[in-house]
């Protein structure tokens, strides 16, 4: 079975397929619907065979549906028919779920991506639980996005930003019970010195992820 994977971004729409080495460049942007989105992927990988669709969402996915339209997408992703525009089975999961589950090595794992907020998931012991750490109170009155995310470096200064860093992911871990971290996004490459039992992560995994979600090896929630 052939797998199209499909990494909506803010920026730019990543689509890999299976035995594709490179993965192609869709612009994307505010005015980015659904309906677009679906059309500039059939556009591109018209010649390509696949039978089945991965879609990573840039946003809560719950029971395999989006939940909430993307900030920094256009609207009406809510309840858009997917599989009937794709005319093939679809599966939709949060975009830090898919590169948490491209990252898994066994275990209990958590995902932190650090980009422009803060992605989170978790898999424990093959399950993949996504979840929404990003906007839970932190300190100060700021959320763990504000702090972790890309204003907060900002804000912070790199040196302040990566000891916060540090900071959440010996909390999470002990509340958690973890027993790696993951760190992927664009801005996992400022960490310098990882902590304990934390590594660095490949953008390259979301798309393993998509492909592993119709392997049958692991369980979304």
């Amino acid at each position: 079975m052939k797998t199209l994977v499909v990494d909506v971004g803010g920026t730019n729409i990543k689509v890999l397929a299976t035995g594709r080495r490179k993965p192609i460049k869709i612009p994307s942007g505010p005015q980015m619907t659904p309906r677009l989105m679906v059309r500039g992927v059939r556009e591109a990988t018209a010649t390509w065979k696949y039978d089945v669709v991965t879609i990573g969402y840039p946003g809560p996915v719950v029971r395999g549906r989006a939940v909430r339209d993307p900030w920094n997408l256009g609207k009406g992703w809510l309840g858009f028919d997917f599989k009937k525009a794709f005319r093939r089975p679809v599966r939709i999961i949060n975009d830090a779920a898919m590169q948490a589950l491209g990252s898994y090595a066994g275990g209990n794992m958590l995902f932190l991506g650090l980009g422009t907020g803060l992605g989170s998931a978790m898999i424990h012991d093959g399950v993949l639980i996504p979840m929404e750490l990003a906007h839970l109170p932190y300190q100060r009155g700021y959320s763990y996005e504000e702090y972790l995310g890309e204003d907060g470096m900002k804000r912070l200064g790199k040196r302040a930003w990566r000891r916060q860093v540090a900071r959440v992911t010996e909390l999470f871990m002990a509340a958690l019970e973890i027993d790696y971290v993951v760190y992927g996004g664009g801005n996992a490459r400022h960490l310098r010195e990882l902590p304990p039992n934390a590594l660095l992560g490949s953008n390259a995994n979301a798309f393993k992820g998509g492909f592993r979600l119709w392997s049958g090896d692991y369980t979304p929630r």
